[in-house]
């Protein structure tokens, strides 16, 4: 397998996500995102501002949320944009949580009907939800309160988008539409030694020039390297973990074959009359065992 040097940067990194969606010189790139992923929701976004990362509770002592980006259009919506490394504990959770806070926000004092902006969750995952592993094909989840019966949408002004990049694999000659070419990049990007012909337009051509490590300052250079040997020992540290637990997963399964054996065993021998001591030597298993059977 050729290596070669990365010539751009891995958009699953932290400074990588923010560098292509979260700086305002590149605000273009995060509208263009947005306006394919939404369309059919939302038409068109014509602008948006960057609120603070950090938001805090109603009190002092709250807890706090922390966003990779926040941001507001000109009608007053409310969009988080995620991108989601390893699977989280309770990470849809935090997602419910995250959401609360532009909730919260809007509300007004004094006299005050509860009208609400809309509140979009996007989340780019780097995993697939193990509830999710048989929909093969299906990469793209859109989650809104719904009534269980009918599947009627309840409220339509809070919506969760998931997209669960590893089920994404169409080739680039595979790409038909605008927004399967956001996620050929945002998956590929990192891998590829130049920018496929059949994607070029201004906003893709301006993403792999903001994308390439080469026109990085010595201190953007240094911060993205920080940033990605963080992301590759996060992403080690994972890997390792699972095939530690699927290794002791064989263990384990072979040692309750083993005993599940010597068990049948036992009972066929105790149903034939054999004596106790003489079910512990062919079996090894211990008198409460066989007593039990």
């Amino acid at each position: 397998m050729t290596h070669f040097k990365e010539r751009y940067i891995n958009p699953f990194t932290d400074y990588g996500f923010k560098r292509i969606f979260g700086e305002e010189p590149n605000k273009d790139l995060l509208l263009d995102f947005l306006n394919h992923l939404l369309k059919d929701e939302e038409g068109e976004i014509v602008d948006l501002s960057y609120t603070k990362a950090e938001q805090l509770g109603l009190a002092d002592y709250s807890r706090k949320a922390i966003f990779d980006i926040y941001c507001v259009n000109k009608k007053g919506e409310h969009f988080i944009v995620e991108m989601q490394k390893a699977k989280q504990n309770y990470f849809k959770d935090r997602a419910l949580f995250y959401s609360s806070f532009p909730i919260q926000k809007q509300a007004e004092k004094g006299n005050w009907n509860f009208k609400l902006k809309a509140v979009y969750t996007i989340s780019i995952l780097d995993f697939v939800f193990e509830e999710d592993k048989k929909d093969k094909d299906k990469y793209r989840y859109n989650v809104k309160l719904t009534d269980i019966d009918t599947c009627k949408t309840f409220y339509n002004k809070l919506t969760f988008i998931y997209l669960e990049m590893p089920k994404f694999v169409k080739t680039i000659d595979q790409i038909e539409t605008p927004f399967d070419k956001w996620m050929y990049v945002l998956k590929n990007l990192s891998n590829l030694e130049r920018m496929p012909s059949n994607i070029q337009n201004k906003i893709f051509d301006k993403l792999f020039s903001v994308a390439e490590i080469a026109n990085f300052s010595i201190e953007q250079n240094q911060e993205y390297q920080d940033s990605l040997k963080g992301y590759r020992d996060y992403k080690n540290t994972v890997n390792t973990s699972h095939e530690e637990g699927k290794k002791e997963g064989i263990v384990e399964g072979k040692i309750a074959g083993v005993i599940e054996g010597k068990t049948a065993v036992a009972r066929l021998m105790k149903l034939d009359g054999d004596s106790v001591d003489k079910i512990i030597r062919y079996t090894e298993l211990t008198a409460d065992d066989i007593e039990k059977l």
